[in-house]
């Protein structure tokens, strides 16, 4: 029986009718458009390698352990795989708007997370499939892993034949308290390995804890209350979306003119995005804080069932720093002083806490904290860029070639922007997410961070034989 990490589960209790915890993304071919027969075949034939899209999510009696995956004895292929157009003329707007209505629909909790959503439409007769994904199965790294298997590596790639399937019967409820409960035995055996770890080798473990300790000093330093801004507060169901896409060249050749690392000089672009954001809103930039949740993945290999592992730094933008250079510079210092600061070991170190702590508490407790939030809307979190890294070579679906690949992430309360940031195929691609309500001018963003990158490029004083998309790749 496979029981949901933590973190897993976690993603599971902090949504609501509010807040949907699926990630996604666009994926964007060249013409022409197969038939949704023609979809359906194909994730079939790869549904071998996908248990969990077989699969639902059901919980443990009265919560006494963490919710379990079992197979779906209705599960149907023809349910999850959905078909649209956009309406005449198409075009980027037309599939922004698709974009935000998908997403601010929540999945069906009954049958296993996910969607795939044939779009016809786009501009120059090419099409999209938009890729709908629950966290609590997948996380960026695990979700670009799953793109791998969906897609192919070359273009005459044939289909599998399906393996026969059967889902195996669901376990008496008696069957899942004593699975949770052995679980709950194995998780503390594993604490006391490590224990007895420590007396064996108590150098290696002091110094572990002495870092551990620093990254949770530095960890609950960053959560203090930032000054109220536009982009913070409660936050509704429904989801705007934008995105643009820059070429990956431009970037290193940034970095290589002025040092640091391309995670660095995409941070100083997403900084003075928000600072073109922020001004345009009218928000005291003299007095703005922009602390940014930033996930880090902790992911030892690639193997394995597609799942969570993933840690986070706080990292508070330099939007009040003009020039775009001293930006880069101030971005360079104080990433290097935050992957310092053991922060990451620590989220880690948090959330390996909650495997030894009675679900119960913990689903209670993240109940509690939403509810609390929609009243008294925190300030410790403006909003959230993860940065994850996808393939660099093209990959095909049925054929035809993924020209682009842009990426969704979700919002959470008290967050009410989001940036998305993945890498395909000598592109880096952003998608913005807005709460539809407060924050419709996610556009205005999307356009910042690639004007941005240009601008770096400019000051750096740098060519580029591409020139910097500012405008939406549809």
């Amino acid at each position: 029986m496979d029981r949901l990490s933590t973190l897993d589960a976690e993603f599971l209790h902090l949504e609501d009718g509010v807040t949907h915890m699926h990630i996604a993304g666009v994926s964007v071919f060249e013409p022409p458009a197969p038939s949704p027969e023609e979809l359906i075949a194909l994730i079939g034939s790869k549904l071998d390698q996908i248990p969990r899209y077989r699969q639902r999510v059901r919980p443990v009696p009265l919560e006494l352990g963490r919710p379990v995956w079992m197979d779906d004895p209705h599960f149907n292929l023809a349910y999850h795989v959905r078909h649209t157009a956009l309406p005449t003329p198409g075009g980027d707007e037309a599939l922004r708007r698709l974009m935000g209505r998908l997403m601010s629909q929540p999945l069906d909790r009954n049958r296993p997370l996910w969607e795939a959503w044939l779009v016809e439409g786009l501009d120059d007769d090419r099409w999209a499939i938009i890729s709908k994904v629950h966290h609590c199965m997948v996380d960026g790294i695990s979700g670009v892993q799953l793109l791998n298997v969906l897609l192919d590596l070359t273009p005459d790639a044939e289909l599998a034949v399906p393996e026969p399937w059967e889902p195996e019967a669901d376990p008496s409820p008696v069957s899942l308290v004593l699975d949770a409960w052995q679980g709950l035995a194995g998780d503390l055996g594993r604490l006391a390995g490590r224990a007895i770890d420590a007396v064996r080798d108590p150098g290696s473990a002091l110094d572990r804890a002495r870092q551990l300790g620093a990254g949770l000093v530095e960890f609950g330093r960053h959560l203090g209350s930032t000054p109220p801004l536009s982009i913070e507060g409660t936050i509704g169901p429904h989801r705007t979306w934008a995105h643009s896409s820059v070429s990956i060249a431009d970037v290193k050749q940034v970095r290589r003119a002025v040092g640091g690392t391309l995670n660095d000089v995409v941070l100083a672009a997403v900084a003075g995005g928000y600072r073109t954001l922020l001004e345009r809103r009218g928000d005291d930039l003299d007095e703005a804080v922009v602390r940014t949740l930033v996930p880090v993945s902790v992911r030892g290999d690639a193997n394995g069932v597609p799942d969570n592992r993933v840690s986070a730094m706080l990292y508070e933008l330099p939007i009040h720093v003009l020039d775009p250079l001293q930006r880069l510079a101030k971005v360079r210092e104080d990433m290097a002083e935050l992957k310092a600061s053991h922060m990451a070991e620590a989220g880690e170190f948090v959330t390996g806490i909650g495997d030894i702590t009675p679900p119960m508490l913990m689903s209670a407790g993240t109940r509690l904290t939403i509810r609390l939030m929609r009243q008294l809307p925190q300030r410790s979190v403006n909003t959230v860029t993860t940065n994850v890294p996808g393939p660099q070579f093209p990959l095909y679906c049925l054929g035809r070639e993924m020209e682009a690949y842009l990426p969704f992430v979700p919002l959470t309360e008290g967050v009410r922007v989001g940036t998305a940031i993945l890498s395909y195929n000598g592109r880096l691609a952003f998608g913005i997410t807005g709460d539809f309500d407060t924050a419709p001018d996610v556009d205005v963003l999307a356009r910042a961070i690639a004007d941005e990158l240009d601008g770096l490029r400019s000051a750096a004083g740098v060519g580029s034989d591409e020139r910097v998309d500012s405008e939406p790749v549809s």
